[in-house]
């Protein structure tokens, strides 16, 4: 029975994550223009980006990804202080969250701002 719980987990972070990476460059119906990656200037869209590359695990909680939103998962990471999250996006985290979160044309720049809005969104109310 561990074994088919196991293989169900696994089954849904893998669709999650197909289902992440099925939001296309190209789309258009978020606010009527392109997804831009890689780039932090005027226009970079962290939320969209998140949405794209890392809600699949940060919104289950796959693999002990803290929930965006849930501030009990982010207090002591947030107390760990913002460039420690950042460089652990950056470098990866404990062969569980891959380096850069998927997001491999995200800049370092890119990353922190992603990493700042699900922060925000995960603070106490």
């Amino acid at each position: 029975m561990v074994v088919k719980s196991k293989i169900a987990k696994f089954g849904m972070l893998v669709a999650g994550v197909m289902l992440a990476g099925s939001i296309s460059a190209n789309d258009t119906s978020a606010n009527d223009k392109p997804l831009q990656l890689a780039q932090l200037t005027e226009g970079f869209d962290a939320e969209r980006t998140y949405m794209q590359s890392c809600f699949a695990c940060h919104s289950s909680g796959a693999a002990g990804a803290p929930r965006v939103g849930n501030a009990d998962d982010w207090a002591a990471r947030i107390e760990k202080g913002m460039d420690t999250l950042v460089l652990n996006t950056i470098n990866g985290l404990g062969g569980v969250m891959p380096a850069k979160g998927l997001c491999f044309t995200c800049s370092d720049d890119d990353l922190k701002a992603i990493v700042e809005y699900m922060v925000e969104k995960s603070k106490p109310e």
